[in-house]
């Protein structure tokens, strides 16, 4: 399974994810024709040593200053474009992502949002060049390790800001992407952050493989570490994710339904990943119930306390799992028509390693809101919540 691991190791930004990808093997000139085609700039494509490392260095030349534009405005110019299908819904998901970050930080409706930087051509260029070169290197997985988003102070609207700054950090809530602070300037700016963060998933670790290639983007500043994204694309063994587990169980009794379900939800709370608590006929006929948490070793303890304090039982049995299978899980969101109406509603998305979708399902309480406003059956907006995601998502021979 072809996976490409990035190390931002010195943060990231568009124009050094374009480079790392065409330094993993990306025909740069095939990313040349397609920038310049959709957008007025010139793209030079050499190479930059920094610090002992050589990487791919790549340049946006617009000719003209350019004004700030509309979100509206962005999407237009993507969608007319004349990208690929898959490479058109990457951009499109990748401004959102930004300007929903922006949104949230400024208080402005998306539709009234002006970008500025992030909205100018050389932004355009990167986005574009790189969710065409992420989709043109035919990946099954894409991953990314803890990212280094630098230190110091940035620029804002109304004084400076500490690093990361807002729209990143808001990115970085938005995708679920692990992060560190090193160093003493902006290493990780808002496009790498919206990138990286819609194509891959957070990794703590180099997963078990063999080495295909490695790339290096370099970045605009010299720092005194390799200013550099390293990308690395392996051949993995496994298709599912492990992790490893423990099961926590216990047989009570005597203990009410009100308790029980009081417990259910604070477990929940504290750490576990799973809850199941199952009737059970006890010795001596009485009635009872088998509690079982799923949870990761670390927080055991705790969990094991809590059902002790809340139940009263005095032992827990407690049974490692090791190497138990996950499909990783994803957040989305499709738009759907309903009665004349559209709605965005969050879908959560299962897939395997190599990117092949186990599942899709519906956010329950955003359906439920739905069917509430409409008077219709929540079973019927699930389904047609579900039907179009499979639509976007799934592969093209569904059937």
């Amino acid at each position: 399974m072809r996976t490409i691991i990035f190390d931002a190791f010195s943060g990231a930004s568009g124009d050094m994810i374009l480079g790392t990808l065409i330094s993993l093997g990306v025909d740069r000139e095939k990313v040349r024709e397609v920038i310049e085609s959709s957008v007025d700039v010139s793209v030079r494509v050499g190479e930059a040593n920094k610090r002992g490392i050589c990487a791919v260095d790549v340049h946006i030349d617009v000719d003209h200053e350019e004004h700030a534009r509309h979100y509206d405005e962005l999407v237009s110019i993507v969608m007319n474009a004349g990208l690929p299908p898959k490479v058109e819904h990457s951009v499109l998901a990748v401004f959102e992502l930004m300007g929903r970050a922006e949104s949230k930080v400024h208080g402005d409706p998306l539709d009234e949002l002006h970008f500025h930087e992030v909205g100018q051509n050389d932004a355009l260029a990167d986005v574009i060049g790189s969710c065409f070169a992420m989709h043109e290197i035919g990946a099954d997985a894409i991953y990314c390790l803890p990212i280094n988003v630098g230190g110091g102070r940035v620029k804002a609207a109304h004084g400076s800001m500490p690093v990361p700054a807002p729209a990143t950090l808001e990115i970085l809530q938005q995708t679920g992407l692990v992060f560190y602070g090193s160093g003493k300037r902006e290493l990780l700016t808002p496009t790498g952050a919206a990138i990286l963060g819609h194509f891959a998933r957070p990794i703590e670790n180099f997963p078990k493989g063999k080495v295909l290639s490695v790339g290096y983007g370099a970045g605009d500043a010299d720092t005194e570490d390799p200013n550099v994204l390293r990308s690395t694309l392996i051949n993995m063994e496994d298709d599912l994710s492990r992790d490893s587990i423990e099961v926590l169980e216990t047989n009570v009794d005597d203990v009410t339904g009100e308790v029980l379900g009081n417990l259910f939800e604070k477990l929940l709370s504290i750490g576990a990943r799973d809850v199941a608590i199952v009737p059970a006929t006890m010795k001596k006929g009485r009635t009872g119930h088998i509690i079982k948490v799923i949870t990761k070793p670390e927080h055991s303890a705790t969990i094991a306390r809590e059902i002790m304090r809340e139940t009263g039982t005095l032992g827990i049995r407690v049974i490692p799992t090791k190497h138990r299978y996950t499909a990783d899980r994803r957040m989305d969101s499709v738009k759907v028509v309903i009665r004349a109406k559209t709605y965005d509603i969050p879908v959560k998305i299962a897939e395997d390693r190599t990117g092949e979708i186990l599942h899709i399902s519906a956010e329950y309480e955003d359906c439920k809101r739905i069917a509430k406003e409409l008077d219709l059956p929540l079973k019927n907006i699930i389904r047609k919540v579900e039907e179009e995601a499979w639509n976007i998502h799934g592969p093209d021979d569904l059937v």
